[in-house]
């Protein structure tokens, strides 16, 4: 019985330490993105700039990509870049979103930015919560705290509009598979982090002949490429022109596949994409052993964890985009010390975030989305374990009634 206490005290000491360091690590970033909108000069430090620059040359009927043009709408709202300035890669379609920024000024546009991202985020958790009916669950606070979330709030980062197409194709895909397609463009801002779901989308719309998500895609997808010429019609070679001036190539950015190219072969250039090959194949071979009970909720989410795991480049912000399969897990297994390492391992980052460790980090950064990739791994098998006691418990009690 001693023993037992004597447990029970220490857990509940644990879980004392673990909430007390979550709450810190959730209050100073929650206080960064309050920064963002009340210090001055802040919203022109931040990724946001590159959105609002880019807004702001195209309402003047300008080059949304031009370098010079952005640069120095940059320094002229506190942008401290000397000679390289940041410049959205979206492509041309993607420009619809921003294009409301240039008209306002910086502080007002961030503020609207912000607003527009904290409505995104909402939508989304309560889209997923409601695909697993959980609406009312308390691990949806979670998803308010996960480092990833908050670090795009800070910086301005189009993640969470991607988060927004991925859950709202989630929940409409099987009864409106039109809008489900449409919802899609979203999370055509960053096509990258899809490569290995995308294969996958395909061939489950081929095999499933679900085609009307494949018409709300190109609807969408064409409808905003017309609008967005016929707003400036030489888009797509300004466009073109910045991509091959960006150097891509030669670009730092934390992540696992440039850690493998920068470890075997900095100079070798297809060592970046080799991950994501190989998880477009090992993709085909999921869905292959899936394919007739497949469902977007159980194994989208592991195949939306490995997309972005080995995509060819992607920045801690990125893994926003994880919030469905993360939550996914969480709803299945509830046991407080699944729910405690995560809440812990996002804590861990937020601290590194508010102790200023660079984002481009080569030491941190590149093992975050396997660090989630491994809880998840971790907590679908505790489930299946419950699962299965939880089964047998049950056919023992019917056998003893009999």
């Amino acid at each position: 019985m001693d023993r037992v206490m004597a447990q029970n005290r220490i857990r509940t000491i644990a879980e004392f330490l673990i909430v007390g360091v979550c709450t810190v690590a959730f209050a100073f970033n929650a206080a960064g993105v309050v920064a963002t909108l009340f210090t001055d000069n802040w919203a022109g430090a931040r990724d946001f700039v590159t959105y609002w620059s880019s807004g702001r040359q195209l309402t003047h009927h300008l080059n949304p990509y031009d370098r010079e043009g952005i640069l120095a709408l940059e320094h002229s709202v506190g942008f401290s870049g000397s000679a390289a300035p940041l410049i959205m890669r979206n492509p041309p379609p993607s420009l619809l979103l921003v294009l409301p920024l240039g008209l306002f000024g910086i502080r007002s546009a961030s503020v609207l930015w912000t607003m527009f991202m904290l409505v995104a985020l909402v939508a989304s958790v309560r889209t997923i919560a409601a695909i697993h009916d959980h609406r009312k669950s308390q691990l949806n606070i979670l998803a308010y705290a996960f480092a990833p979330v908050l670090s795009c709030l800070i910086a301005g980062q189009t993640a969470l509009f991607v988060l927004l197409g991925l859950a709202l194709f989630l929940r409409l895909q099987s009864r409106r598979p039109l809008l489900a397609g449409a919802a899609l463009w979203l999370c055509a801002l960053k096509p990258h982090l899809f490569l290995p779901f995308a294969v996958v989308l395909l061939a489950w719309i081929v095999v499933s002949r679900r085609y009307k998500i494949l018409l709300g895609g190109a609807i969408a997808f064409a409808g905003s490429a017309l609008v967005i010429s016929a707003i400036d019609p030489v888009v797509w070679s300004q466009y073109g022109h910045m991509m091959r001036a960006a150097k891509l190539d030669i670009a730092i950015i934390p992540s696992i596949s440039m850690a493998l190219r920068l470890f075997v072969s900095p100079s070798t250039t297809w060592l970046q994409y080799l991950p994501a090959v190989c998880g477009c194949i090992w993709a085909i071979a999921y869905f292959a052993r899936h394919y007739e009970g497949w469902s977007w909720i159980e194994h989208g989410s592991l195949l939306m964890l490995v997309s972005v795991v080995v995509a060819p480049y992607s920045w801690f912000m990125d893994q926003a985009v994880l919030l469905p399969a993360l939550l996914h897990a969480l709803y299945r297994n509830q046991s407080r010390s699944v729910v405690a390492v995560f809440a812990l391992l996002s804590a861990v980052i937020e601290i590194a975030n508010f102790r200023g460790v660079p984002l481009r980090s080569m030491y941190l950064y590149p093992w975050t989305a396997s660090v989630w990739l491994a809880w998840y791994l971790y907590t679908s098998r505790h489930a299946k374990v419950e699962e299965q006691a939880n089964s047998a418990k049950a056919i023992s009690g019917v056998i003893a009634t009999q």
